[in-house]
């Protein structure tokens, strides 16, 4: 079972870069923006993705991940912040444990690609 691509090559190079430049970065930087840079790539996949995901997957993308703000920082409120990213991982878990069930692409409800 193949699975569609979600990413074009410009895209995924788009968001190699900022990884790469954002461990550079993170050298200098206080220890507490290594998460906001994380979840900052996490939201800029997500915004690749959204119109090309699976339904179960851009629902995830529209709902769990912002819950997190992407600004958010741990120094604010450290017990609130960690809650959040364990929500959010659990949401995570929860769309890979549906997409392991089987494929919603193979039970015939495809999204369109531009």
């Amino acid at each position: 079972m193949s699975s569609p691509l979600v990413l074009s090559e410009d895209e995924a190079l788009e968001l190699l870069a900022f990884l790469v430049t954002a461990a550079r970065t993170q050298v200098d930087e206080a220890k507490e923006y290594g998460p906001l840079r994380l979840l900052s790539a996490a939201n800029r996949l997500a915004e690749a993705i959204r119109h090309r995901a699976s339904p179960e997957t851009a629902a995830f993308v529209d709902g769990a991940l912002p819950r997190v703000p992407l600004l958010a920082v741990p120094r604010d409120d450290p017990q609130a912040y960690v809650a959040s990213l364990d929500e959010l991982c659990a949401a995570v878990a929860r769309l890979l444990r549906t997409r392991a069930a089987g494929d919603p692409r193979e039970a015939g409800d495809p999204r369109e690609r531009p």
